[in-house]
């Protein structure tokens, strides 16, 4: 095949790809979170291969485990509300019939009627759009379940096909991204995990030095709120202090909101996010913390991930960018050292062709495994 026809082949897969893009907008984010967590799923279906599952059972075994740990993140959040519901119910029997509230000269009168009024009418019309938005997210749940089960039943097509559009002078600077966005994408959902379990063992003691008695409830229901992107729970916090407002505890309402705020809403994504960014993925904590903020406040709940994976891919692209442009002006020096410099990366690049040579035997070989199993197929 003539370079010119591989690169017009190439611009039409472009092409093709950004009419797919705009095509199915809709369903764009689904698509983007299949894909990030195929990419981590695909150590766990190469280990089943390896141990003698056949492709189809493989990649069976690892979507339906990633769907489980999916729902298992929800399920301390609904066994709470199950069993404190009584509770929540008497909390709302303690409110006051009649709250009097005095600004700038004003008196305002507010009645627990009124209050249940407004909050009944917004949980209709929450229910009246999730009923509506049911079908459709119906559908983008079982797009997302397909669609990772294709990404690992085809995964060995998918990544040489990727690989055969890139000219052959620029394939390890490919395999350099590939490896950081699996990095990244690991750190990422690492550190949710992460920040959500330091939110649990932070909020322990704050609930139990303010006061309350359902500690290890609280400290549940605000680990979980940590995954809902910037609000977290902060969410749970201001309910507690406007409940507290409303029986006129000033002081432990002012003490939830800000001391909790502090400990239970900031101090998680300060002390845990930028130290494991680091080891984890290997971004200073500063640049994450811009992917992250940055990723949620341009486009959303989305931006969880795809903030940071740009941010790992900038860095990946700098660190080769100024490796070759050290190599390059080392070798127009021509200094022992640079020469000895300059051998030592022909070294480690071979390593690495032949580490990649290696990986690309055993996906051959997987396949080939694959291909011996037809009842399984």
């Amino acid at each position: 095949m003539s370079r010119q026809r591989r690169y017009t082949l190439g611009a039409l897969f472009v092409l093709a790809g950004a009419v797919a893009a705009v095509l199915l907008a809709s369903v764009l984010s689904t698509v983007f979170f299949a894909v990030t967590v195929a990419y981590l799923l695909w150590p766990v279906r190469r280990e089943l291969v390896a141990r003698g599952q056949s492709r189809r059972v493989a990649s069976g075994g690892a979507t339906a485990g990633a769907f489980v740990m999916t729902l298992l993140v929800f399920v301390p959040l609904a066994v709470v509300a199950y069993l404190r519901f009584d509770s929540f119910v008497d909390l709302i029997g303690l409110l006051p019939a009649q709250i009097d509230v005095s600004l700038l000269g004003f008196e305002y009168v507010v009645t627990l009627e009124s209050v249940a009024t407004l909050v009944v009418g917004l949980v209709e019309r929450a229910a009246r759009r999730a009923a509506t938005a049911a079908p459709v997210l119906l559908v983008k749940v079982t797009l997302f379940v397909f669609l990772i089960y294709s990404l690992l039943f085809y995964g060995e097509d998918a990544q040489r096909a990727a690989l055969a559009l890139v000219p052959a002078d620029y394939r390890d600077a490919a395999r350099s991204l590939n490896r950081r966005a699996r990095e990244t994408l690991f750190a990422i959902y690492v550190l949710q995990a992460a920040t959500a379990i330091a939110t649990f063992a932070l909020a322990i003691p704050v609930f139990f030095a303010l006061g309350y008695e359902s500690v290890v409830t609280l400290s549940t229901v605000a680990a979980v709120l940590q995954f809902v992107p910037i609000i977290g729970p902060s969410v749970l916090l201001a309910g507690l202090a406007a409940y507290h407002a409303a029986l006129g505890e000033l002081l432990q309402a002012a003490l939830v909101f800000f001391v909790g705020g502090f400990v239970i809403a900031w101090l998680p994504d300060v002390l845990v996010r930028p130290r494991l960014a680091r080891e984890t993925a290997d971004i200073p904590g500063s640049l994450y913390f811009v992917g992250f903020f940055g990723g949620v406040l341009t486009i959303g709940p989305i931006g969880v991930v795809a903030g940071p994976l740009a941010v790992g891919l900038f860095v990946e692209s700098a660190a080769l960018l100024s490796t070759e442009l050290n190599s390059v002006d080392d070798a127009d020096h021509g200094t022992p050292e640079s020469t000895a410099n300059h051998a030592d990366s022909e070294s480690t690049a071979n390593r690495d062709h032949a580490a990649s040579t290696t990986d690309h035997d055993d996906a051959e070989t997987s396949s080939d495994v694959d291909q011996q199993k037809p009842d399984d197929e």
